[in-house]
């Protein structure tokens, strides 16, 4: 192993221990491979001339289910011993989550119980419904999906996945990482990643720093759902009464899995605002040619941002990689949107 990634001899990780490292991830490529896509790397002259650097965006919503999330949910649900698989899996989750380990579990031929809260996104229901989860409604409050989900439990003996705040769920997203390092962009000095409970930047983070251990990586947050951006500010896990965000999939806290990663190996945290947010997507849409949702447009709205483009501290940021986290978006909000 050493010889084959000798790059990883310089790693100058901190001597923390993670939720997921190095070894959990590459274990986890080899277990997802023969079920998740190598998402291809786009580029655009457009964007690049818009942003002042060069631009490569992984599109991870060309992944199966439409998301990043497939990755961990495949990784999690693929570790899983014969006799835990068989009683099925459960989760709370209004998105992407839920649709990955629907797929996952169906892939698997195991079931899938998946508590969604009414207010969830159309189409991310009908994704889950697709892939044949089992939809169990709840309340839009994290109290009652916690509660519907030990609910159903108790009463199947499944394992309960959760959406980020998992070491096998960090360590399948960081495979994005290897892909984008060894694989397809290794000049990347800079990677942008939308921020929720963070086990997307955690897997991105640890895999990206181990592999190179100079390298940048930037949270990209809404500013109607801001709590990492002030977490990191104060040093500890802050949560928000509400959020007010168009990025559904960027409504979560941090967990304690995820949290440390943030804290030491994030390098700073752009917000942005709900119209640079729809202004990415329809940069995406016009120019890259991709559907992405809010939460994955994110990334190329942090870096048109102002308050990146004007901090000094960042100007050297040349070659950035941009996650285009998802693509499930429900068409009628996105018009909608658009009016306003």
């Amino acid at each position: 192993m050493a010889n084959e990634h000798p790059m990883e001899a310089g790693s100058q990780l901190p001597e923390t221990k993670y939720a997921a490292d190095i070894s959990s991830i590459r274990e986890a490529q080899a277990r997802i491979e023969p079920f998740v896509h190598k998402t291809p790397v786009f580029t655009s002259e457009s964007l690049n001339a818009l942003s002042g650097r060069r631009l490569f965006f992984k599109c991870e919503c060309l992944q199966k289910g439409g998301a990043f999330k497939f990755r961990g949910a495949c990784n999690a649900v693929f570790s899983l011993d014969d006799d835990q698989a068989a009683k099925g899996v459960v989760t709370h989750s209004s998105g992407n989550h839920a649709a990955a380990l629907s797929l996952a579990a169906k892939l698997r031929g195991i079931p899938a119980y998946i508590v969604i809260p009414k207010n969830a996104p159309k189409c991310k229901v009908e994704n889950v419904i697709r892939y044949g989860g089992q939809v169990i409604w709840s309340e839009a409050t994290m109290q009652s999906r916690e509660s519907t989900a030990a609910k159903v439990l108790h009463e199947t003996g499944a394992v309960l996945l959760h959406p980020y705040n998992d070491r096998r769920i960090i360590s399948g997203q960081g495979t994005i990482s290897l892909e984008l390092l060894e694989q397809q962009v290794p000049q990347l000095d800079s990677i942008i990643v939308p921020i929720s409970g963070g086990g997307l930047i955690s897997g991105v983070a640890l895999a990206a720093k181990s592999i190179k251990p100079a390298i940048r990586i930037f949270a990209a947050e809404p500013e109607g759902a801001n709590d990492a951006a002030q977490s990191k500010s104060v040093g500890r896990i802050i949560t928000l009464p509400e959020t007010n965000t168009v990025a559904d999939g960027l409504r979560a806290f941090l967990g304690d899995l995820t949290w440390p990663v943030v804290r030491d190996l994030v390098d700073g945290v752009i917000t942005v605002n709900d119209e640079e947010i729809i202004n990415a997507m329809k940069l995406c849409y016009e120019i890259l040619k991709v559907a992405v949702e809010p939460s994955g447009a994110i990334g190329l709205a942090a870096v048109l941002s102002k308050s990146f483009k004007k901090n000094s501290a960042w100007k050297d940021c040349s070659n950035i990689g941009i996650i285009l986290s998802g693509g499930n978006v429900d068409l009628g909000i996105l018009w909608d949107a658009y009016k306003k």
